[in-house]
């Protein structure tokens, strides 16, 4: 059973914007943090965003003031809307607990930033 699917990227030209969104089974996402990693080519995957069940937020440097993390408890969904994008923001995206051991990581989802 897919315990973690990732939506919402796409191809967008720098400035643009995309929102992603990661759809969990309930048994994760109500007992645990929750996050979003990026990988991008020739890189090692990479804490973006993190949020807590009740909320409270942590960004990387590289996104912090562009990127927002969010989540709907009652639909089990996490969101990450991203603004003002830029090339080095090409990656595949994923999202996971914030000790992603804990749980098989997903597809991810494609996120390219080019003219």
């Amino acid at each position: 059973q897919v315990q973690l699917v990732e939506s919402g990227g796409g191809l967008v030209q720098p400035g643009g914007s995309l929102r992603l969104s990661c759809a969990a089974s309930r048994s994760i996402f109500s007992i645990y943090p929750m996050a979003w990693y990026r990988q991008a080519p020739g890189k090692q995957r990479e804490l973006v965003a993190r949020i807590s069940i009740g909320g409270s937020t942590n960004y990387a440097n590289s996104v912090k003031g562009r990127f927002t993390i969010s989540r709907d408890n009652a639909k089990n969904t996490m969101y990450l809307q991203m603004n003002s994008l830029n090339p080095d923001d090409t990656a595949v995206y994923y999202c996971n607990t914030d000790r992603p051991a804990r749980v098989s990581w997903g597809q991810g989802t494609q996120v390219t930033v080019s003219s």
